[in-house]
Order: C-alpha cells, then structure tokens, then sequence
C-alpha cells in the first residue's frame, strides 16, 4: 500500500516540469539583453557627459586666462578640442564649441575692477545606433557650459 504524498512531490509532477527551464530561459533571455543594452546606453552617455563637461570647464579656463577676446576664442576652442580628444570621445561631426567673451559691458568689455567671466558651451552628438536595441536613438545630444572668472585687475 503506497500513501498519496500531499505536496505533489511525486514522479508525475517532475515529468510535468521537465523542459520549463528552457522555456524559461527563452522567454527571459531577450529581457535581460535588453536590460544589459539599456545599462550599456545609459553608460555610454554618463561618461560621454563627464567628457562634454571637462572639454567646456577645461574652455572656459583656457578662454579665462587670454589676453585678448580673439584669443580667448582661439585657447578655448582648442582646449576643447583636445579635452574631447585625449578622452577619446567620438562625436558624431565636429563637435560645436562656443566661447563667449562678453557683450560690451562684461567679459573682456568690463572696465577693470569690475567682476566679469567668459563661458564656454560645448555640444556633442554622441552615437549610439550601434548598440542596435529597439526604442534607444540614434544618437543623444549632450551639452554643457561652464563660467570662468576673469581677473579683476588685469587690464582688458
């Protein structure tokens, strides 16, 4: 005389679950690679604006120390460029870097011994169509300005 086990621990109720696990692993396998792409896209972005954010600071300062409005557009361009190189991002054109030194009361205009600053504004395209994942753009446009003050004696 065998004795029905309650908690359905029996040889029947394995051979209903034999094969679950696949089916399991097929439906949630897309999921996560879609998790693991977005996890990817958002990290791609976070660093691609620390990136955009150093490149503008790095302008701004460059453009602060300059003797002169032209110069100052000059030194921080290219310290723009440089900072988005040497970090290695790739952005899709040439990235969009801008110095501004002033309107005719403020930046490099201020009569010395007023408070004044420069900024800069870098803008980047950075791809991600590479990442292939469904409902993620193309590309994402990153920005960021920074303020600088200039020297509050230093002749204009």
């Amino acid at each position: 005389m065998t004795i029905p086990r309650a908690n359905g621990c029996g040889r029947e109720s394995r051979r209903a679950d034999a094969g679950s696990a696949a089916l399991e692993l097929v439906v949630l396998a897309p999921v996560l690679l879609a998790l693991i792409g977005l996890v990817i896209a958002a990290g791609r972005v976070s660093i691609a604006q620390s990136s955009v954010d150093a490149a503008a600071r790095d302008a701004a300062r460059q453009a602060s120390i300059a003797l002169s409005p032209a110069a100052a557009q000059a030194a921080g361009t290219a310290s723009a460029d440089e900072a988005l190189a040497s970090d290695g991002l790739d952005c899709m054109g040439a990235p969009v870097v801008r110095v501004d030194t002033g309107g005719p009361d403020s930046g490099f205009h201020a009569p010395v011994g007023t408070p004044a600053t420069v900024s800069a504004t870098v803008e980047c395209q950075v791809p991600l169509s590479d990442l292939s994942l469904p409902g993620v753009p193309g590309s994402h446009w990153l920005k960021s300005t920074f303020y600088s003050p200039l020297d509050v004696y230093r002749e204009r």
